[in-house]
C-alpha cells in the first residue's frame, strides 16, 4: 500500500512558476513509476508526466513538454513537478499517482495509487 500526499498548488499569474510535491509512504518508493495527471471539471483526467523509479527516464504530455519538469528524490520518497511558463489552460486539479509497472505509463488505468489532488489556478 502506498499513500500519496500532494502539496504546492495555488494561484499564479500567467508566465509564472509553481513546484508541486508529492510525498509517498512506504519503503519501496524506488520500485514505483510515478506520474502526474491533471483534471478539469467535466473533462477526462489528462496525463502530464511520468518518471521511472531510478529517475533516469521521464516522459511528458505534449501540452506541457518543454515547460514542465518531473523529478524525484528517492531519499525523501518525494516526486516533484516543476511548472514554468504557466498558461491559463494549465488550470486544473493536479494528481500524483504511483504504479508498480516498471515502465512509463501514460494512461489513468495503469496507476494503482492516487493522491487527493492539489488545485493549480493560472490567471490571465
Amino acid at each position: 500500500q502506498v499513500q500519496l500526499v500532494e502539496s504546492g498548488g495555488g494561484l499564479v499569474q500567467a508566465g509564472g512558476s509553481l513546484r508541486l510535491s508529492c510525498a509517498a509512504s512506504g519503503r519501496t518508493f524506488t520500485s514505483y513509476t510515478m506520474g502526474w495527471f491533471r483534471q478539469v471539471p467535466g473533462e477526462e483526467r489528462e496525463f502530464v508526466a511520468a518518471i521511472l523509479g531510478r529517475g533516469d527516464i521521464t516522459y511528458y504530455g505534449d501540452s506541457v513538454k518543454g515547460r514542465f519538469t518531473i523529478s524525484r528524490d528517492n531519499a525523501k520518497n518525494t516526486v516533484y513537478l516543476q511548472m514554468n511558463s504557466l498558461k491559463p489552460e494549465d488550470t486544473a486539479v493536479y494528481y500524483c499517482a504511483a504504479t508498480g509497472m516498471r515502465t512509463i505509463v501514460t494512461i489513468r488505468g495503469g496507476y494503482d495509487y492516487w493522491g487527493q489532488g492539489t488545485q493549480v489556478t493560472v490567471s490571465s
